[in-house]
């Protein structure tokens, strides 16, 4: 079960990651010359995602912004329901042979 949990752990980092880089777009757009960040996800070979923020053009287009915080809290909620899953899953499982 750690496997699952830390699959999921890793999803929960990357959706933070990726609301945290989309409020400072949103936060920074009036700033002349700002670069947005955008955040690259990668599957790791042993499961879970790697994320990584990097520059972006310039400009912010806050409706762009506003899709990406709605995808990362759905990923965010996703990732915490497998986590709690596994949790009840694992309390189950010691119930079971107690």
């Amino acid at each position: 079960m750690t496997a699952i949990a830390s699959i999921a752990q890793s999803g929960l980092q990357a959706a933070q990651q990726r609301l945290d880089a989309s409020a400072h777009n949103v936060a920074n757009q009036q700033t002349a010359g700002f670069r947005r960040q955008q955040v690259a996800q990668q599957a790791v070979p042993e499961g879970g995602v790697r994320a990584q923020t990097q520059r972006g053009p310039e400009g912010v287009a806050l409706e762009e912004e506003a899709v990406e915080q709605i995808g990362a809290s759905y990923a965010y909620l996703a990732n915490l329901q497998v986590l709690r899953t596994s949790d009840r899953m694992q309390g189950t499982l010691l119930d079971e042979r107690a």
